[in-house]
């Protein structure tokens, strides 16, 4: 089976509005490529719930920082659209950098009070640029299903403010996050890892669980919950820990008093990937 690669906004809103126009449901599920197992089960979510799937793959220079990896992020299209098709999507979006942004670009998205926290501090600009493309992709696309990961738990906050505060005729949903055999979050960035560095992955899960198991014997002071996720990522020699935190799933702020469900974040560089992985979690 073949299914339909499209490369313009036009031919991709057109179609839409003719399948919604003959009463199908529409599914989106934005990707930047590098389709994996974790992006496999989101297209397989949507072919479940949605009688269209489309499958967005676009490298997004927008969030890229100047030293990130833009340049290096891995890219073939062939194996995404194979990786999409086994799932279940039914058409392919790929479109070109000009396409998405021709000229000049002088309109960017904004998500305030989120995006100023958490990774937003450690990749500035990051977020305006997922907010703007996933701006632009709703605007494209129509009434949707759009499906995230939660694997990148402030990028689904941000996406759902930025729909909500837009009134983007689309409904958000998240999907649990995909592991691997050692439940190592799927990520494309694993792939950057050699074997020994990929055997130190684990230790990201392992933080979150010190961090839960504290909670859920009723500790309540934030920074004893962040001192025992650090420390898990210091005793591994190949991860240097960027971050721990514990934050309320709605504000993605941390309250001076734990209390109720929370979240659970931790980031750490291994060899040349930032992993980022996250856990809910509540207080006994």
């Amino acid at each position: 089976m073949t299914i339909p690669v499209l490369e313009r906004i036009g031919e991709l809103s057109a179609l839409l509005d003719a399948k919604r126009a003959a009463g199908a449901t529409v599914g989106l599920v934005p990707t930047m490529g590098a389709l994996h197992p974790g992006h496999a089960t989101l297209i397989a979510r949507a072919a479940e719930e949605c009688d269209v799937v489309c499958v967005t793959v676009f490298v997004n220079p927008l969030q890229f920082g100047p030293n990130e990896d833009f340049e290096a992020y891995p890219r073939d299209l062939d194996a995404d659209v194979r990786t999409a098709t086994d799932a279940g999507a039914t058409m392919v979006f790929a479109p070109p950098v000009t396409e998405m942004y021709p000229g000049d670009q002088s309109t960017t998205v904004h998500v305030s009070g989120l995006t100023n926290v958490l990774d937003g501090l450690a990749r500035p600009g990051h977020f305006d640029g997922v907010a703007t493309v996933v701006a632009k992709l709703f605007a494209m696309a129509g009434r949707c299903h759009a499906y995230f990961g939660e694997k990148d738990f402030q990028q689904l906050a941000v996406v759902r403010r930025m729909a909500a505060d837009l009134s983007f005729p689309v409904e958000i949903v998240g999907c649990p996050t995909a592991r691997d055999h050692d439940e190592v979050a799927l990520s494309s960035r694993n792939a950057y890892l050699n074997a020994e560095e990929r055997a130190a992955a684990p230790v990201l899960i392992r933080a979150l669980r010190a961090g839960a198991e504290l909670l859920a014997r009723g500790e309540s002071d934030p920074a004893r919950v962040r001192r025992a996720m650090v420390e898990i990522v210091a005793a591994e020699a190949l991860a240097t820990c960027d971050q721990a935190e514990v934050v309320d799933p709605r504000t993605l702020r941390t309250p001076d008093t734990l209390e109720g469900e929370v979240v659970l974040l931790v980031a750490a560089r291994i060899g040349p990937a930032r992993l980022i992985d996250n856990m809910r979690a509540s207080t006994s």
